[in-house]
């Protein structure tokens, strides 16, 4: 039995949820082995990202396995703290004000001291545990007929040769392509309104942070069930 979920974007409260969601729907079925698959992008966007981060560290429930994807902002983060500002100033652009506000450094002014004296803050402010785990993310993991990755593949390249820029940032070319990937493609990255499933791909990214949905694939055998947080109400 596996459980994928999809971009969580700092969304602790909806984690939370579809984790009792998970659980219900797990103590239904006869599987002896249940695996969760995190698509990647915890961060960013939703200032309750160090929350999510705190939930990723403790232990899976009773009874499961948990693999951890890279997304593409977690990949950014790290080269952010390892010194490349130009990553930096686009996490900025893109909701990484959020996340370092919840470690208690401000939005530096658009200058390369500015945001130096705050990597190196953010880097001082962010614990270790935490840290150890955006450097420990996978990039990819199979698991019967499906591949799991957070962005998607290129195109006319074998799986093992695929390049990371490419499993954590590529949209179009993966979106439009028709190729027959050899696994059918469970990711995150882009956001849908619902879930999108085509012959060669799953999307999973219903945009969490801003629509109140969070969207797990629950896959046992042939069976695909979609298990999803309510929006709030307007």
């Amino acid at each position: 039995m596996i459980y994928a979920i999809g971009d969580v974007h700092g969304r602790a409260d909806l984690l939370a949820e579809l984790h009792e969601a998970i659980a219900a729907d797990a103590a239904m079925r006869a599987a002896t082995r249940r695996l969760m698959v995190y698509l990647g992008d915890y961060v960013s966007r939703f200032p309750r990202g160090r929350e999510v981060l705190d939930a990723l560290l403790r232990p899976a429930p009773p009874g499961f396995e948990r693999v951890l994807l890279k997304g593409n902002h977690e990949d950014i983060v790290v080269r952010f703290l390892d010194g490349e500002l130009r990553a930096g100033r686009h996490w900025l652009r893109y909701g990484g004000d959020a996340t370092l506000a919840e470690y208690g450094v401000g939005v530096p002014e658009d200058d390369d001291t500015a945001l130096e004296a705050a990597r190196r803050r953010f880097a001082r402010a962010l614990p270790r545990a935490h840290e150890a785990l955006l450097r420990s993310l996978a990039l990819s993991h199979r698991e019967g007929g499906y591949a799991f990755v957070h962005a998607g593949l290129l195109p006319g390249v074998p799986f093992d040769r695929q390049a990371a820029r490419d499993l954590l940032w590529i949209r179009s070319r993966f979106l439009r392509s028709r190729e027959d990937f050899g696994w059918t493609v469970v990711h995150g990255h882009c956001i849908v309104p619902a879930p999108e499933v085509r012959a060669n791909r799953i999307g999973l990214d219903t945009g969490a942070y801003r629509s109140g949905v969070l969207t797990c694939l629950a896959l046992e055998g042939a069976s695909r069930v979609f298990l999803q947080t309510a929006p709030a109400p307007d």
